[in-house]
């Protein structure tokens, strides 16, 4: 399956780099996903399975032709039987091939409905196969860009053990001539060892987002240690979202809605075939049937008889149920209530989603906000601990206030690329509520 994308660009291209690593961008990710997937695999599978039943011979609409051939062998006793022109053992032996064919005139416009119903079930093998696939691009993403949030965070964590070990370094030289206390240096030792359990920590929480990211993807083994180099940044600028236009793309392009769309249209069609049974139906049979037969006496050699039959038919069969209790009237009843529960469900399910998405794009709104704010907060943590740091160097502060604004730029940082993961996770599921969130693709 070749695949052209169209995936909504959300994203800003940036650039890392790598030795032997192999480069990938969020797309590549989703493309690559979409041609491993086991889902997607199945899901095409089954919906070529429902474009080769799209046929009207699946329908019925076309008449069906039986090649038979049978061959019989008959030992008929008549010795003791003095009715008969054939007496003695006699062995008839005989093959009997035919064509027959049959032809639904009219069926009560079950054919249509029939037919009708395959188109249908095919649009509706379609709509499932979008869903795993935006399933998937979706999955994809998140497991994309956690791995990138993990990234940033061993960069912090590296960067804040340079400075440690750099501090602990410096201060046992002091503390060798006498130039320090011990207690400071007591308290860099453990700080190093602090940082330097957290970098080790984190470095299996990045490993760990590699492997859900490759596992996701199903490029090769799961288990490997090869690091991607990811070339999309999760620093972008997404723009907010009206509500009204959302709202009015969601109603278009929901897969879900429109599973249940398909679904109303599927039980319509079902009505109208049951209805289909309630009307006489008229059918023809042809065919020819010719016939071969040997006779002979078992103890007269002398006695063979040999028959040849040729046989033409051709019957009109008109049938109409006059009467079965009721029955099929009950079940036209019954699918009409069908329909009226398919109708409830898509009127409660655009309910649901409608409240699904104003909170989202509320939640969308607040997020964005929390991003603004710490990325403010980022910039006063970052200055503030290289002015401590400056301090330090000079005497100005002591180590535990130094390390108060090392935790708090360490914390900042973590909890600015939270937020901004936790806003690109809104966006993407407002995306995949809409519809936006998928490619298009052509074998």
């Amino acid at each position: 399956m070749k695949l052209r994308q169209v995936i909504t660009s959300i994203f800003l291209l940036g650039c890392l780099t790598g030795f032997a690593q192999t480069e990938i961008s969020a797309t590549d990710a989703v493309i690559i996903a979409l041609e491993n997937n086991y889902q997607i695999l199945i899901a095409e599978k089954q919906k070529d399975i429902s474009v080769m039943n799209n046929k009207w011979s699946q329908a019925g609409a076309f008449p069906t032709v039986d090649l038979s051939i049978s061959q019989n062998n008959t030992i008929q006793d008549n010795t003791n039987n003095p009715f008969t022109f054939t007496p003695g053992i006699i062995l008839s032996q005989g093959v009997n091939p035919s064509v027959n064919v049959n032809y639904n005139i009219f069926t009560g416009f079950s054919v249509k409905m029939s037919k009708l119903r395959l188109e249908q079930l095919e649009v509706q093998s379609s709509n499932n196969a979008m869903t795993v696939i935006e399933s998937t691009i979706q999955d994809v993403l998140k497991a994309y860009f956690t791995t990138q949030v993990q990234k940033e965070r061993l960069a912090l964590f590296q960067t804040i053990l340079t400075q440690s070990r750099m501090r602990k370094e410096y201060y046992a030289l002091k503390d060798k001539y006498s130039a320090t206390t011990s207690l400071e240096l007591l308290q860099f030792e453990n700080q190093y060892l602090t940082d330097s359990t957290n970098l080790l920590m984190q470095e299996i929480s990045l490993e760990n987002a590699y492997r859900n990211l490759r596992l996701i993807m199903n490029d090769g083994d799961s288990t490997g240690t090869e690091m991607y180099v990811l070339t999309d940044q999760l620093m972008a600028d997404i723009p907010l979202i009206s509500f009204d236009e959302a709202y009015a793309e969601m109603i278009s392009n929901n897969s879900n809605l429109k599973g249940q769309y398909i679904g109303l249209e599927l039980q319509k069609t079902g009505t109208e075939l049951q209805k289909s049974f309630l009307y006489p139906t008229l059918s023809f049979q042809m065919g020819i049937q010719p016939s071969w037969m040997k006779l002979r006496d078992l103890n007269n050699p002398d006695f063979s008889i040999s028959t040849q039959t040729l046989s033409y038919y051709g019957n009109f069969n008109l049938r109409y149920a006059l009467f079965n209790n009721f029955k099929n009237r009950r079940t036209v009843e019954v699918s009409r209530i069908q329909e009226e529960i398919a109708e409830l469900n898509i009127e409660s399910m655009t309910k649901a989603l409608e409240n699904t998405l104003r909170n989202l794009i509320d939640l969308f709104e607040i997020r964005s906000r929390l991003v603004s704010i710490s990325q403010q907060n980022l910039d006063y943590a970052t200055r503030a601990f290289d002015l401590a740091e400056k301090r330090f160097n000079t005497g100005s502060i002591n180590s535990i206030a130094l390390m108060t604004f090392q935790s708090n730029y360490e914390s900042t940082m973590i909890q600015h690329y939270e937020n901004l993961f936790n806003r690109l996770d809104t966006y993407l599921e407002i995306h995949r509520l809409t519809g936006k969130l998928g490619l298009t693709y052509m074998k």
